[in-house]
C-alpha cells in the first residue's frame, strides 16, 4: 500500500494562481463596445453628413478647374488653384483679417469688461441697462453695416460733420480711403459685438463669491486693489473663453465688410475674397481653394487656443 506524500507544514506554500478571465467577462466587454458603437453611429453619421462631407467636397473642388462656359465641365488641376491663391490676394486678405481680428477683439475686451462691471453693480435701473446694452448685439449685422455706412456717408452722415467742426478729418472720406475704412469697419464690429463680450464676462463676475470682497474691504483694500487682486485673477477663465469665441468669430467675418465696404479700400477679408471668386468671377476652383485656406487658418488658431489657452483655463479652474 503506497502512501500519499504530505506537504510539510514548514515548507513553502504553493503560490496562488490568478483567476483566469472567463469568457463571460470578455464577451460582456465586447457586447458593451458593440452597444456603444451602435448608439454612437447615428451621431457620427450626422456629423459626417453635416461637417465632413461639405469639407471634403470643398477640398475636391479646390483641386479642379471648372469651365465658366460649359456647366459641369472640369479637369483635375492639382495644386494650381492654391498657387493662384497664394500669388493673388490671399496674403493681403489674411493681413486685413488679422488686423481686424486683433483690433476689434482687443477693443471689445476692454469695453466688454467695463460694461460687465457696470451691469454687475447694484443700482436702481440695472435691468434696464442690461436690456439696453444688448440691443446692438441683437441687431442684424446687415442693418448694423447699413447704419454705420449712413453715419460716415460724406455729406449725409453726422460723424464727418461732427468731426469737421472740431477740426478732425475735414478732407477725409472715411469709407473711401485706405486705413480709415478699416477703422470704421472695426468700430462697427465693436459696437455690435462688445455686448456679447460683456454678457460672457458678466457670467464670470456673478460666480465670484461676495465674501472675498467683504474680507478685502475689512483688510482695507481700495477699489483698484480689489479689482487687480481679486476680480481680474478670478475672471481670467471667463476672459479666455470670451476671447476664444470672439477671435474665431472675427476670423470668419463676412457680412459686415460685404455690406459696409464691399471689401474696398483695404477691407477685403478672407471669407469675402473667397465669396467674390466663387460668385462674381465664377472661379469655382480658386474660390474653393480660398475657402479651404480660410478654414485652415481658423483651425490653426483654434488649435493654438486649445493647446495653450485651454490648459491655462483648466489650471486656473483647479486653483
Amino acid at each position: 500500500m503506497t502512501s500519499t506524500p504530505i506537504a510539510s507544514a514548514t515548507g513553502p506554500a504553493a503560490p496562488d494562481t490568478p483567476p483566469r478571465r472567463t469568457s463571460r467577462t470578455s464577451s460582456y466587454g465586447r457586447s458593451e463596445r458593440r452597444l456603444a458603437a451602435i448608439l454612437l453611429a447615428p451621431s457620427m453619421l450626422l456629423i459626417a453628413l453635416v461637417a465632413a462631407y461639405p469639407i471634403g467636397y470643398a477640398v475636391w473642388l479646390s483641386l479642379n478647374e471648372y469651365s465658366v462656359r460649359v456647366p459641369g465641365l472640369s479637369r483635375f488641376a492639382g495644386t494650381r488653384n492654391y498657387e493662384a491663391a497664394f500669388s493673388g490676394g490671399f496674403w493681403e486678405a489674411l493681413f486685413n483679417t488679422l488686423v481686424f481680428t486683433v483690433a476689434s477683439v482687443s477693443l471689445e475686451l476692454v469695453l466688454g469688461l467695463a460694461m460687465a462691471l457696470a451691469m454687475h453693480s447694484a443700482f436702481r435701473g440695472r435691468g434696464v441697462l442690461r436690456a439696453t446694452v444688448l440691443v446692438p448685439w441683437a441687431t442684424i449685422t446687415a442693418v448694423t453695416a447699413i447704419t454705420w455706412r449712413s453715419i460716415f456717408e460724406p455729406g449725409v452722415g453726422f460723424a464727418p460733420q461732427l468731426l469737421a467742426k472740431v477740426g478732425i478729418g475735414e478732407d477725409i472720406v472715411w469709407l473711401g480711403e485706405r486705413g480709415y475704412a478699416m477703422s470704421v469697419l472695426i468700430l462697427a464690429d465693436v459696437w455690435k459685438t462688445a455686448p456679447f463680450m460683456a454678457l460672457l464676462l458678466l457670467a464670470g463676475l456673478q460666480v465670484i463669491p461676495e465674501d472675498v470682497y467683504e474680507a478685502a474691504r475689512v483688510d482695507g483694500a481700495t477699489v483698484w486693489q480689489r479689482f487687480v487682486r481679486i476680480t481680474l485673477p478670478l475672471l481670467v477663465p471667463a476672459i479666455l473663453v470670451a476671447l476664444i469665441f470672439r477671435t474665431l468669430d472675427a476670423l470668419r467675418i463676412f457680412d459686415l465688410p460685404a455690406v459696409l465696404t464691399q471689401g474696398s479700400n483695404g477691407t477685403n477679408v478672407l471669407s469675402l475674397l473667397a465669396y467674390q471668386e466663387l460668385t462674381q468671377n465664377r472661379l469655382i476652383g480658386l474660390g474653393a481653394a480660398l475657402s479651404v485656406l480660410t478654414f485652415a487658418v481658423v483651425m490653426i488658431v483654434s488649435f493654438l487656443y486649445i493647446r495653450f489657452v485651454g490648459g491655462n483655463i483648466k489650471s486656473l479652474a483647479k486653483d
